[in-house]
């Protein structure tokens, strides 16, 4: 049994920048995700959809990012045994997805 959640980040960016923040970002999600012992596959199945799964403590959680002009659509997949930290897991990729929308060090970098 999984429980879908779904989380809508909005932004200003337009789609096309917010899926080059997403590319930009998807290789530093592992240092994001409490426990360090994470791993995360991805792939772009669509031109505007990033398909992830991270796995952590034997439990994987795969999960879609969909890029709109004035969103990002997560909808992550939680493992039954996840389900009671559904609210606070949401909470926490809300506000990565949101720091990720507005963070843009590649363009200030030297």
């Amino acid at each position: 049994m999984t429980v879908a959640r779904r989380i809508d980040i909005p932004h200003s960016l337009g789609r096309e920048e917010a899926k080059r923040r997403m590319a930009a970002g998807v290789g530093k999600l592992v240092s994001r995700i409490p426990g360090g012992a994470a791993t995360v596959t991805h792939d772009w199945p669509s031109a505007d959809r990033l398909a992830l799964t991270v796995s952590t403590m034997g439990v994987e959680v795969p999960c879609t990012v969909d890029a709109e002009d004035a969103m990002l659509r997560v909808t992550l997949h939680l493992p039954g045994m996840l389900s009671l930290m559904a609210g606070p897991i949401a909470a926490v990729v809300q506000q990565q997805g949101e720091r990720l929308m507005i963070e843009d060090r590649s363009s200030t970098e030297v």
